[in-house]
Parts: C-alpha cells; sequence; structure tokens
C-alpha cells in the first residue's frame, strides 16, 4: 500500500515537470558577476553541488547506494546544462539530480513495505532524507526540488505513524501565519528537557532523525526542529539578518506544549542555523540552559567579501535564493551579509551572555573558520571552541556529535 501510494504521489507531482529547468541555471548574475561566475565552473570540479557522502552516510544512507546513484548521474549521456559539472542533466530523467536521488528513495519506500515497525519507519525515514536530497539545494522556483520536499514530507509522516516513538507536527502562531515544527519525544508520560535543532540553509527539518533516534532518544531528550527562515516548512517567511527570528517565537511558547520542560532547553545548530541558535543564546539567556553549534558561519565569512567568493557557486546560489534576489551582484551580496555577522550586530564584543555554547567546527571549514568559534566561546560563560580534527570526514561528525551530545546531557540532566 505504501508502494502505490509513493508511485502515485510520485507520479502526480512529477508529470508536468519533466522539462523543468535545472538547478544550476536558476541563479542569475549580473553582466559584472558573471566572468568570476564562469571561472568558478572551470574551477569547481566535476559536480555543480558540493557531495555530502560522509554526512548522508551519517544521517543514515548506505553508503553503496549513494554511489550508485551518483554513478548513474555521472555516466548519463543526456544533455547537460553545464557540460563540466556532472549533475546538471537537464529535464526529469534517467541521470537528473532530482530524479536518480527520487528513484532511490522509491527503493526505500517499497522495501518499508515489507518490513513493520521501526524496521519499517527507518527504511521510509531514510526514503524522506533521498526525497530530501533530491531536492538539494533547495533553491527557491526549483519545481523538482519544491515536489521533491512534498515527498519528503509526506515519507516522513508515514515513518512517524510506524516508528514506535511519538513525533508530533505542531504549529506555532506567529504573526498571523504558522511556524511548522516537528517535536519528537520517546513516551509522553511526563515533560521532557528539550533540545530545539536547526539545519542551515540548504537542509531540511526532516533530515535530522537519527540525531533524535541515536543520540537524544537514548537520553530520553525531545527534539522540536524547526527550518531556517525561506526553507522547507517555513519558506514562506523571509530571511534576514535577524536569523533567529522565528526560533525565538517558538521559544517563547515552549511553556504551552504539556510534553517538555520548557526550563530545560537547549539549542542545536548546523551551519546557519548555529549562526541563528548563538544569536538566540544572547537574545534569550534565561529561557535555554545550553547551545551547541556546528559549522556556523559567525563573522568571518560574512565579514569579508574575499572569503565569500571562494564559497562554491552552490552555496552563493543558494544565499542569492534565501535572500530573495532575481539577479545578483556578488559584490553587492557581500556588503548585505555583513549585516549578518554577529560581531557586527554587538552580540560578539560586549558583555557574554550567560548560556554556555559549545562551538565546534571541522579542521579546514572557510565557512567557520576556528576563529569564529572562538570569538562565541569568548563572549559565552563557560563557552567553548573545538576545532575537530579527523582522517575522515564521517569520523569527525561522530565526534563533534558526541561531544555536543555529551555538552546537551551535562546542561540539561546532571
Amino acid at each position: 500500500m505504501l508502494k502505490n501510494r509513493s508511485k502515485n504521489l510520485s507520479e502526480k507531482l512529477f508529470s508536468n515537470h519533466k522539462p523543468a529547468k535545472e538547478t544550476s541555471s536558476l541563479t542569475r548574475y549580473m553582466p559584472s558577476s558573471q566572468p568570476y561566475i564562469d571561472s568558478k565552473i572551470s574551477d569547481e570540479g566535476a559536480w555543480y553541488r558540493t557531495l555530502r557522502r560522509m554526512l548522508w552516510a551519517w544521517q543514515g544512507l548506505n553508503p553503496v547506494d549513494q554511489e550508485e546513484v551518483l554513478a548513474r548521474i555521472a555516466s548519463s549521456k543526456h544533455t547537460r546544462t553545464v557540460d563540466g559539472w556532472l549533475d546538471t542533466v537537464m529535464g526529469y530523467r534517467g541521470g537528473n539530480w532530482a530524479y536518480e536521488w527520487n528513484r532511490l528513495g522509491m527503493q526505500y519506500h517499497q522495501a518499508s513495505s515489507e518490513l513493520q515497525g521501526n524496521e519499517a519507519a527507518d527504511k521510509l525515514f531514510s526514503a524522506s532524507l533521498c526525497y530530501s536530497i533530491a531536492g538539494y539545494p533547495h533553491l527557491k522556483n526549483d519545481n523538482l526540488a519544491i515536489q521533491a520536499q512534498a515527498l519528503a514530507s509526506s515519507a516522513y509522516t508515514e515513518a512517524a505513524e510506524l516508528s514506535s516513538y511519538i513525533v508530533k507536527q505542531i504549529e506555532f502562531p506567529y504573526k498571523n501565519k504558522k511556524i511548522t515544527g516537528h517535536l519528537h519525544l520517546t513516551n509522553t508520560d511526563k515533560p521532557h528537557p528539550v533540545v530545539m535543532v536547526s539545519a542551515g540553509l540548504d537542509s531540511l527539518q526532516t533530515d535530522m532523525w537519527r540525531l533524535f533516534r541515536d543520540y537524544l532518544a537514548e537520553l530520553d531528550i525531545a527534539m522540536l526542529t524547526i527550518d531556517m527562515p525561506s526553507i522547507g516548512y517555513n519558506s514562506g517567511w523571509q530571511l534576514t539578518e535577524d536569523t533567529s527570528v522565528l526560533h525565538q517565537a517558538v521559544l517563547n511558547q515552549l511553556s504551552d506544549l504539556p510534553w517538555v520542560d520548557h526550563h530545560r532547553v537547549g539549542l542545536v545548530g548546523f551551519r546557519f542555523g548555529g549562526n541563528a541558535m548563538t544569536r538566540l543564546s544572547f537574545l534569550e539567556p534565561t529561557r535555554v540552559r545550553a547551545c551547541v553549534t556546528l559549522g556556523a558561519p559567525i563573522h568571518d565569512i560574512l565579514s569579508s567579501p574575499e572569503q565569500l567568493k571562494k564559497m562554491p557557486k552552490m552555496y552563493l546560489d543558494v544565499l542569492a535564493s534565501r535572500l530573495g534576489k532575481d539577479v545578483v551582484d556578488i559584490d553587492s551580496l557581500s556588503r548585505q551579509l555583513k549585516a549578518w555577522s554577529l560581531k557586527t550586530q554587538g552580540f560578539l564584543g560586549g558583555r557574554k551572555t550567560s548560556i554556555p555554547i559549545l562551538a565546534l567546527g571541522l579542521e579546514g571549514d572557510i565557512v567557520s573558520p576556528y576563529s569564529d568559534n572562538q570569538l562565541v566561546a569568548m563572549f559565552s560563560s563557560q563557552g567553548r571552541a573545538k576545532e575537530i580534527k579527523s582522517r575522515t570526514l564521517l569520523s569527525g561528525y561522530e565526534q563533534a556529535l558526541g561531544l555536543a551530545i555529551n555538552w546537551l546531557e551535562n546542561k540539561l540532566i546532571k
């Protein structure tokens, strides 16, 4: 039944999008910026997208299945928008990024129908992640990405119904609209400590299942996921330098939820979600007990035009998309992003926040250099900065999450 429902939904969603515009061509640049963009095409290697093999493996996808998908994309003979980028096959067909990842998602979806309980749920959560990757990096006006997100949400809902854990989709009213989140619980017998989690500007809240299942649930800590403004369930909200605005609105309503202990709240932010959670730690020190950021852009790359220009085209496209720019001038974009720096905003230069913040980053990360994490730790009571040095990214993620969970356990439970 799940198989047929998934197949029917997929056919319905994608039947009108076979000629859809290919993702890498969606963002337009001013003539003055075009030579710089052209140089990136020749310098950035074989893929438009930044491949996150190790992150996706950590999130639960089989590495062998990943490589099979990437191999089908790479070997496609169909026309590409950019010949040098393997993942720019035009049209919704074999070799197209969205098509191939959706196909893997359908395989997981089908496999779930032959299983029961948590095993079936885990397959569906993996299917949801595949559909999310199909839409990655989730640019606005990317029709295939929008449809893939619908599949991801549907699979996540089905998975939640089969899981032995409790997942509640909750709407928080704010400014005559709704902020949608997912609250994950081991049970509803008592109020639980809760961690509010936010991903970056190119990831969905439905990507965070394994963080709950393998880490937070073990400690009986609830997880509430909230998308950043301008993406996912919050795509209708404009992204501004007030990156924490939606999370702050949700934080102020946690006392209305009977399943969580609003006196024991932690924050976790990945990438730009870390910028938002750091900001929130300064704005709401009486409502939060601890914060962890992973790979968060805090100041350096936001304040330096030269550093920003080192970012791959995909990331520049994401930033432009989130800010709602129809045509991009890179110099203008870099000037606008200076306002996003938490140092420029005055948070990292005056009084410390009383919230202990653990600022983590992987060695050599240009988006979140060690200097950014040191700056956060310096203006946090009992704050700590840690640069993860690891031979492989996968063990780096595992090490970072281990440190993060220990930090939260010590602040929320012990």
